[in-house]
């Protein structure tokens, strides 16, 4: 039986109580014996602030560094507004993915059947449906440099953020898409800018040619952002995995999420490069905030949290029928008419974080 090292970092508002079911499906993991999951637990965001003064201590990123994968709950809160920029909580999610050097963010966007009449859009639109967005993470606008604000004559100011890519990193993102549609409905769709964007017009070679030279039993579809942004609305179940730059992705994906029906559904990786071994540095979390006008009340949606260690469980430690069983379990608690507070429904019974976790064990443990 594999050993694996999973840190867990709750982080602010409701990210220990959602962090807290993620620890109930840990154990169960373990009682199955297909793994056994040691986990650390240690402070990020606003709550390594109030203790340390930084958003994550160097103590913490040790152990993100040893770790086969993290587990991070969520970062932020009004409490901190005041917090200088370097080290206001998100300070410490950015630096784990720095360090880490996780360049793919994948998130799923996957429609439960139970849940198709709480979406924002018709039943029919996304009844069934299920998109992997492929963000690349540390690149782009978010990261280019020079990145500042600057006095100028007169009382202005000017700020600058730079939008930059190299060919490599556009290649590895690339990779990571097509591989992942090969396992799934061979469809990609390449979101850029390529009309108004220098990144976005090597965007669309570097995605060309690795589509060409590799993956030529993947359908290739490019698409302006901006279209995409529209099309998802339109008719969201055309696309399979779309992968695109850092600034499209983040707004992209939050689009994709809510046509689920709640952020609260919706889990993340974050994957870095795989070494020799196979083994590939990983950070999963879920979608949502900190909600912190929520936190400590107990009806919090633990789904998306347990969802991405379902992730962790597929992408880092290679246990995809576990995963499948979790995936299964949280389809089982919906459809039996359990349902949190974010996605309650006439006819349904809305229970507290607590509930809905044992919920989701329970099925995991079919009497």
């Amino acid at each position: 039986m594999k050993t694996y090292k999973l840190l867990l970092l709750p982080g602010d508002g409701i990210g220990p109580e959602v962090m807290g079911e993620v620890g109930r499906v840990v154990a169960w993991v373990n009682s199955t014996g297909l793994a056994a999951i040691e986990t650390e637990t240690d402070l990020v965001g606003g709550c390594a602030y109030d203790a340390h003064g930084e958003a994550i201590s160097e103590a913490a990123m040790r152990l993100a560094l040893a770790a086969d994968a993290v587990m991070l709950g969520a970062v932020g809160g009004p409490k901190w507004d005041g917090v200088a920029y370097d080290q206001r909580p998100e300070a410490g999610l950015l630096r784990l993915r720095k360090d880490l050097e996780l360049f793919a963010n994948l998130r799923p966007a996957i429609c439960y059947p139970a849940l198709a009449d709480a979406s924002s859009l018709k039943r029919d639109r996304v009844d069934g449906l299920d998109i992997m967005i492929v963000r690349e993470l540390t690149g782009g606008v978010y990261f280019g440099k020079p990145k500042e604000i600057i006095e100028l004559p007169a009382g202005q100011k000017r700020a600058i953020d730079t939008q930059v890519y190299d060919t490599y990193e556009i290649e590895r993102i690339a990779t990571v898409a097509f591989d992942l549609a090969r396992e799934r409905r061979r469809l990609v769709h390449s979101a850029d800018k390529r009309n108004v964007m220098k990144t976005g017009v090597l965007w669309n070679e570097v995605v060309s040619r690795v589509h060409k030279e590799r993956y030529g039993d993947v359908t290739l579809h490019h698409i302006l952002a901006d279209n995409c942004a529209m099309q998802l609305v339109r008719a969201p179940k055309q696309f399979d995995v779309i992968v695109t730059d850092n600034l499209f992705g983040d707004m992209l994906s939050d689009e994709a999420a809510m046509l689920t029906g709640s952020l609260g559904m919706l889990p993340s990786a974050s994957l870095g490069a795989a070494d020799a071994t196979g083994r590939r540095p990983a950070l999963y979390e879920p979608v949502h905030g900190s909600a912190p006008d929520i936190a400590g009340k107990g009806i919090a949606n633990p789904i998306a949290s347990i969802a991405s260690f379902a992730m962790c469980l597929r992408y880092s430690f290679y246990l995809g029928d576990a995963a499948d069983r979790i995936d299964g379990a949280i389809a089982s608690v919906l459809g039996q008419g359990l349902r949190t507070a974010d996605i309650a429904q006439d006819g349904c019974r809305t229970v507290g974080t607590r509930e809905m976790g044992e919920a989701i064990v329970a099925a995991l443990n079919p009497a």
